[in-house]
């Protein structure tokens, strides 16, 4: 009995352990309550299905970020705010709430998700980025973006606020899909990043939508809509 207590126990904290290094080094699961990036992810304050995503933590760590990532990153500074990202109520039950904070800790859990924001990357280093030109299209290096996935009304422009950057080295320039009700790089020129977004507080690229299981889909990066937008082989 003393034996198969043992490798019980043996089994369990090799589980964890191995849990916690997929969390460090892979993947990870987030839920960040923003309607910048609806219709893709459904999110926003008060919305009846709040999507959870997991992220790929090699990416930009081993991998390269490419235009149209969908990418988790931490606040540059002065990003979030009280509209921007509601965290998810903490269970009332103790059980549950330490259940939650285990499932956080191995990285099936949420509970961190507070400080972190989700966008899509539309500028790599080096990319001369505008919006936006007479048909409200962002171009990129020059070249118009036919952008699929974005969330305009009628008579709304393609992004919140204009802009013509050129992205500096090691910085990511990011839009949420929702161009309407997104507070992301356009929003923040005024800050001390000018809106660019560092690539190390980049967490990694959102692959699929996890939760709710009726939303289960993977995570398109649109490399049709990038062709030929391309600078320095980039």
């Amino acid at each position: 009995m003393w034996l198969f207590i043992r490798d019980i126990v043996v089994i369990f904290i090799v589980a964890l352990l191995v849990s916690f290094l997929i969390k460090t080094f892979l993947i990870r699961s987030f839920y960040i309550p923003s309607a910048s990036m609806e219709d893709t992810l459904m999110g926003g304050p008060g919305a009846p299905d709040n999507d959870r995503i997991i992220v790929n933590e090699l990416e930009p760590k081993l991998l390269p970020v490419h235009r149209g990532d969908i990418v988790v990153f931490t606040d540059p500074g002065g990003w979030l705010t009280a509209s921007e990202n509601v965290p998810a109520a903490e269970p009332s039950n103790p059980v549950a709430r330490g259940l939650s904070d285990f499932f956080t800790f191995i990285g099936l859990g949420t509970n961190d998700s507070d400080n972190h924001l989700v966008k899509r990357v539309i500028g790599l280093p080096g990319d001369h980025v505008v919006c936006c030109n007479a048909l409200n299209q962002i171009t990129v290096n020059g070249v118009p973006l036919k952008e699929p996935y974005t969330t305009v009304q009628p008579g709304e422009q393609a992004a919140s606020k204009t802009f013509d950057v050129t992205v500096p080295p090691g910085k990511l320039w990011v839009l949420g899909d929702n161009r309407a009700d997104s507070a992301d790089s356009s929003q923040h020129q005024n800050l001390p990043s000018k809106g660019f977004v560092p690539e190390s507080d980049v967490v990694g690229r959102a692959f699929v939508i996890s939760w709710p299981i009726s939303r289960w889909s993977w995570l398109s990066n649109y490399p049709d809509v990038f062709r030929g937008v391309a600078k320095n082989g980039s």
